[in-house]
């Protein structure tokens, strides 16, 4: 399958805003840089008229320029890779590819071939959602990756001591590139699925993680509620702190209860708890 590739020129103060708007209508991966951003969609999944309504829009606030063109997946990567530098969460985690050099500073080093999928630990969600993982034990624990992208998430889930990792994602692509990298992390206790929450066997766990967007976090927080074990522990992520008090809304109506709360550059995290039977 061949993705759209779309550059847009932008002031930076808007380039998050169009980030979750492109999601909301089938964007799946982006690129921030200097000029603005980069955002690339199944060439299937472009609505065409809802991305130019968006670019109206946007155009009526601020200087906005953008670009549309096809994209082969090799291309893709290429791109991608000469753009990808090793991150570090809390001078305990590393990530980095398989082009860069290996570093024993860290506690945890992760390994991925950074492709189409999103979450390479760049992004304040997915960075935030690693942090907050870091606090919580994990030892001895199951856990749910939901829309596991590149599979970091999983992987460093492991890497804390799961005994039991499940990752899913709606995206082939995604579910290959997290098969590869767990592959290149020996990586011994995940296992991946294609498809929805809505596919997967019902199993209590207790993690779930959700970095996902707004609008299915909201539609499926029933969902996580019944996939998570009395006492156990919910992180989400993928949306702004603005839209904390409808997550931690719906969350409540599903014995769902908020422990702690991180943001940074405006996009969320947070941790809940559910209720002891």
């Amino acid at each position: 399958m061949d993705y759209l590739e779309v550059t847009i020129e932008v002031n930076s103060e808007f380039a998050e805003i169009i980030i979750a708007e492109l999601a909301e209508i089938g964007f799946d991966t982006f690129l921030e840089n200097d000029n603005g951003l980069q955002a690339y969609v199944l060439e299937e999944d472009f609505e065409e008229r809802a991305f130019k309504s968006l670019m109206e829009e946007y155009s009526e606030k601020t200087s906005l320029f953008y670009s549309l063109k096809g994209i082969e997946k090799q291309n893709w990567n290429a791109e991608w890779e000469k753009s990808f530098e090793p991150i570090t969460v809390n001078d305990q985690v590393r990530v980095r590819a398989t082009f860069h050099e290996a570093s024993s500073d860290f506690p945890y080093e992760i390994v991925i071939t950074p492709k189409m999928s999103f979450g390479t630990g760049h992004h304040e969600t997915t960075s935030q959602i690693m942090a907050l993982q870091l606090e919580t034990d994990h030892q001895g624990k199951s856990v749910l990756d939901v829309g596991t992208g590149t599979g970091i998430l999983a992987i460093l889930a492991e890497k804390l001591g799961a005994s039991e990792v499940r990752a899913f994602d709606i995206d082939e692509w995604s579910v290959e590139n997290t098969e590869e990298n767990i592959e290149l992390n020996d990586a011994k206790n995940i296992s991946v699925g294609l498809g929805t929450i809505a596919n997967e066997q019902h199993q209590e766990y207790d993690i779930v993680i959700a970095n996902i967007n707004r609008n299915i976090l909201l539609s499926e927080m029933n969902t996580y509620a019944e996939f998570l074990k009395p006492g156990g522990t919910l992180m989400l992520s993928g949306f702004y702190e603005k839209d904390s008090t409808d997550i931690e809304s719906e969350c409540s109506k599903h014995q769902l209860k908020k422990t702690k709360l991180i943001s940074k550059k405006n996009w969320a995290a947070v941790v809940f708890k559910k209720d002891e039977l």
